[in-house]
């Protein structure tokens, strides 16, 4: 073989395993960013559904606290006054 052809060789060769190492090491880059995605989605879902039962709790306590009050709108308190507010 000609020098020159060695040398074409020994370039495309080192070009193609430079080229593997480049594709496998970004597939793990995407990979782990993807984990990465993954994982922060379902914290943000963890947060949501603890956020969600805080919520349905607030709900139920507001219930119980009606129950055990009177609770009146503006306008009922409005009418009340007789003349259909402060000041009139």
């Amino acid at each position: 073989m000609s020098r020159a052809s060695k040398l074409t060789l020994l370039g495309t060769s080192l070009f193609a395993a430079s080229t593997i190492v480049f594709v496998h090491f970004q597939q793990q880059a995407e990979k782990n960013a993807m984990h990465q995605g993954v994982v922060r989605d379902m914290e943000q879902q963890r947060v949501k559904r603890e956020r969600q039962l805080d919520f349905e709790l607030q709900r139920q306590l507001e219930a119980e606290y009606k129950k055990g009050q009177t609770v009146h709108t503006t306008d009922e308190i409005d009418d009340r006054r007789g003349a259909g507010g402060i000041g009139r």
